[in-house]
């Protein structure tokens, strides 16, 4: 008797494989290099892996017309995955800008191991939206969860990095546990692991197959920062590197958000009155948490975590909704969205480096006047995350209102209207700091000017094109995005 092997889509796998093949080089080339070269080499090598990436994912989206199974179906080949990665490859190039003169460890420089989970994150992240199965999601999601706990604990003369990394490898366990758990459940109503195949057996075990379902939402919830489950996030943000923090930001939400729909709408579809109610109070939760944690904060690391936690709401709202029209906003949203959170953190970073200490509103006074570029940008993204021109979450809110007041749910569009109001008190208040309150006073570096950092500038120019082309090239965009979103079974 003979075996077959299973036949692999190589090309399907080009961008996954390129990002594992940066890592393997700058790991093993980069700590044999003298440390004055260890920095530039593992970021070069980050940035093409990332580019190479980037266009292979999108080669894949141009040239696919229909989806198929990869490695016996165990992931899929489709516009959904392609267009997720290229948005990771993305957020993980703006992420290697902010980190380049980001300060080292003194007594160990950690660069080439910084560089090589950055990527080995991307590709897990990769992997993880184009998961078919619950077993590829729990591993895709475990490959890229690990790379994040040991790169918030990337600085540990920093006792808040380590104790950040110990808080979210606890509480980011319990739920991939909870996830697992809901999983086995899953599995045994439905006597499948395959997302369609759950799907057509949905009515044989409803109890097991409802509880696996609410593991499920929980365990995803999770990694999008949603509240109740949200609370690792202030506290991981906070302490993390800033790097690593901007692209946690932006690359979970991408990868926990596309797999949510995914798995949602082509493995629980005949549940869609459940989940979808499901996702609607968790929606509410975030959006009322998220705001008024927020008003309260001083520290600005900390503002944007809760800020994030709000996004999860208004990320979550068209998922909520359930159909094509909520698929296209919700990718659209996270277009702007994940450059817009980078680029703010990219500036956070700027300041601490200025000040050797953490940002807050105080410290941020006069910061627009004496840094108008950044300054510029950083009112851009706070009037974007907002809603407002010229940032494209402008019109990202409006496509989200439109889906669920399709479904028939306007409440929860006034809901999300309510919450971007409360938001206007924070957002603005950071604002008012760098441009109408007194500079606080300070000793400059030598030659009277802040530090320089082009690769920061450029990553923060970059952040703020992408942000506001968005708002411009908005018909090609949700052209992308419903090519994308249509291989779904709304």
């Amino acid at each position: 008797m003979t075996s077959q092997n299973p036949t692999i889509d190589w090309a399907a796998l080009s961008p996954i494989l390129i990002l594992l093949g940066g890592a393997a080089v700058v790991l093993l080339v980069g700590i044999f290099l003298p440390r004055g070269a260890r920095r530039g080499f593992s970021a070069l090598v980050s940035v093409g892996a990332l580019v190479a990436a980037g266009i292979a994912a999108g080669w894949l989206f141009a040239s696919d017309d229909a989806a198929s199974g990869v490695v016996v179906d165990a992931i899929r080949r489709d516009r959904l995955a392609e267009l997720a990665q290229v948005l990771l490859a993305g957020s993980g190039l703006l992420a290697v800008g902010v980190a380049w003169a980001e300060p080292g460890d003194e007594r160990r420089d950690r660069t080439a191991e910084l560089y090589a989970l950055l990527l080995t994150a991307v590709a897990g992240m990769g992997f993880f939206v184009a998961a078919n199965n619950l077993m590829t999601l729990f591993l895709g999601l475990e490959w890229f969860s690990v790379s994040l706990y040991i790169l918030t604990a990337m600085a540990p003369s920093r006792l808040g990095s380590l104790e950040a990394a110990l808080k979210y490898l606890i509480v980011g366990s319990f739920g991939s546990a909870i996830l697992l758990f809901g999983s086995a459940l899953v599995y045994g109503a439905t006597g499948s692991l395959y997302f369609d195949e759950i799907a057509a057996a949905a009515g044989d075990d409803r109890v097991l197959y409802l509880g696996g379902l609410a593991m499920l939402l929980v365990g995803l919830a999770f990694k999008a920062s949603a509240a109740p489950f949200h609370m690792w996030t202030p506290d991981v943000y906070q302490g993390a590197p800033t790097p690593i923090t901007a692209f946690m930001s932006a690359a979970t939400k991408v990868a926990a958000l596309v797999l949510t729909l995914r798995v949602l709408t082509t493995a629980f579809g005949p549940e869609e009155e459940v989940w979808t109610v499901a996702l609607a109070v968790i929606v509410c939760i975030s959006l009322a948490w998220g705001n008024l944690a927020a008003l309260v904060q001083a520290d600005v690391k900390r503002m944007l975590a809760y800020s994030s936690v709000s996004h999860a709401g208004f990320l979550l709202m068209p998922v909520a909704a359930g159909n094509e029209l909520g698929g296209r906003a919700l990718l659209y949203y996270l277009m702007t969205y994940s450059a817009m959170s980078v680029g703010s953190f990219a500036i956070v970073a700027a300041r601490e480096r200025e000040l050797t200490r953490p940002v807050t509103f105080g410290n941020m006074a006069g910061f627009g006047w004496e840094r108008p570029l950044h300054g510029l940008a950083l009112t851009t993204f706070m009037f974007g995350f907002i809603g407002l021109p010229p940032a494209g979450l402008f019109l990202g809110k409006f496509y989200a209102f439109s889906a669920v007041i399709e479904r028939g749910w306007a409440w929860l569009a006034i809901v999300g209207v309510v919450a971007t109001v409360v938001s206007i008190y924070y957002y603005l208040g950071l604002v008012r700091a760098m441009w109408f309150s007194g500079p606080q006073v300070r000793v400059l570096p030598a030659g009277g000017s802040p530090p320089r950092d082009p690769a920061l500038t450029a990553t923060v120019l970059l952040s703020l094109a992408v942000a506001v082309g968005t708002l411009f090239a908005v018909d090609p965009l949700i052209e992308i995005a419903r090519d994308a979103a249509g291989i779904l079974p709304f």
